[in-house]
């Protein structure tokens, strides 16, 4: 899955993005394939002693810094910024130049005209198309589009009606208000404790970040180190796993895991997927020939502490073509090819 992050110059959106990616990735480009954290597997590795781990990742993009205090972000970002699943949008709470809520308000005002405009243009020609014949229109997607004409006019984002964002008539436009957006704010190291984020609203989200913070504790390889650095500033943990983690949830996705000796594993799928569409996470012939799934969940093999003895108090399941898939299951999959 995809997410690009987006912000005005001098928000710190690059440090983010150097954080998230690391200091190789981001001195090569700004495009980088992040690990998902996952602690669950953590006990799996303990048992099974892998040969391998491997985590689920998102695609993180860095986009150019926007134009400024009440510039806007730019057209040519957000066109860019179009084709992605979901969008974290960096704010400036550290510099006391910007009032970070002016910019959010400005970002969500970019995202609503720009989306007007395509909008707006698909209708002029649905109307050029009922006037040579009726059949050329599909009245599901002009009725959505009148909707969500409705919603923008009232300076509404799309993603304020989840049904409407996610309907698969509109999906092909991409418009920027429906997609989900984790709003980054950038405060100073000693805000980070206290800083006030708003309410979450439905598609959006909200976290507090030091992006340089971030960014030098991701400089740091030595875990040793990187707990004394946070000890001496104070801080518990990292923000950055919840960045990562509330991009995740954004996407509307979980983790199922599979374990074994050669290889333990999280594996990605959209909440509310089916066994088979889980098999094909890891391979589409596994997904044809799908017969049923053994599924333990993650709270039961707690209890057992391995696999035989989760047996034994009966807790491993079998599941068929109907099961909807949870987070943290751990699922061998039986198919025949």
């Amino acid at each position: 899955m995809k997410t690009a992050i987006i912000g005005f110059a001098g928000s710190g959106k690059t440090d983010l993005f150097a954080a998230l990616a690391g200091p190789k990735a981001a001195a090569v480009g700004n495009r980088a394939m992040v690990k998902v954290p996952e602690p669950r597997l953590d006990p799996l590795v303990a048992l099974f002693k892998p040969r391998k781990v491997t985590y689920s990742e998102i695609e993180f993009l860095d986009l150019p810094g926007g134009g400024g205090k009440g510039g806007g972000l730019g057209e040519r970002i957000l066109n860019e910024a179009r084709p992605y699943d979901c969008l974290i949008a960096v704010l400036d709470a550290f510099s006391g130049i910007n009032d970070p809520e002016t910019q959010r308000q400005s970002i969500e005002a970019d995202f609503m005209v720009s989306d007007l405009a395509v909008l707006e243009k698909r209708l002029e020609r649905i109307e050029q198309d009922k006037r040579k014949a009726r059949d050329l229109v599909n009245p599901e997607e002009e009725e959505a589009l009148r909707r969500a004409l409705a919603l923008l006019e009232a300076e509404t984002p799309l993603r304020e009606d989840p049904e409407l964002a996610e309907a698969q008539v509109l999906r092909g436009f991409k418009f920027l208000s429906a997609k989900s957006v984790l709003y980054a704010w950038n405060c100073a190291e000693s805000d980070l404790a206290t800083f006030a984020l708003p309410e979450p609203r439905p598609g959006q989200a909200h976290v507090a970040v030091s992006a340089r913070l971030e960014r030098e504790l991701a400089e740091l390889t030595d875990p040793e180190e990187k707990a004394m650095f946070l000890t001496d500033l104070g801080i518990e943990d990292s923000a950055l796993d919840r960045v990562i983690s509330a991009a995740y949830r954004l996407l509307g996705l979980i983790n199922f895991l599979t374990a074994g000796e050669p290889e333990v594993r999280s594996w990605a799928v959209r909440r509310g997927s089916r066994a088979p569409e889980a098999a094909g996470a890891i391979h589409s012939d596994i997904q044809k020939g799908f017969i049923r799934a053994e599924v333990l969940g993650y709270e039961d093999f707690l209890k057992a502490g391995d696999f035989k003895k989760a047996k034994e108090m009966g807790l491993h399941r079998l599941e068929g073509k109907e099961y909807v898939v949870r987070d943290g299951d751990i699922i061998e999959f039986r198919f025949n090819v």
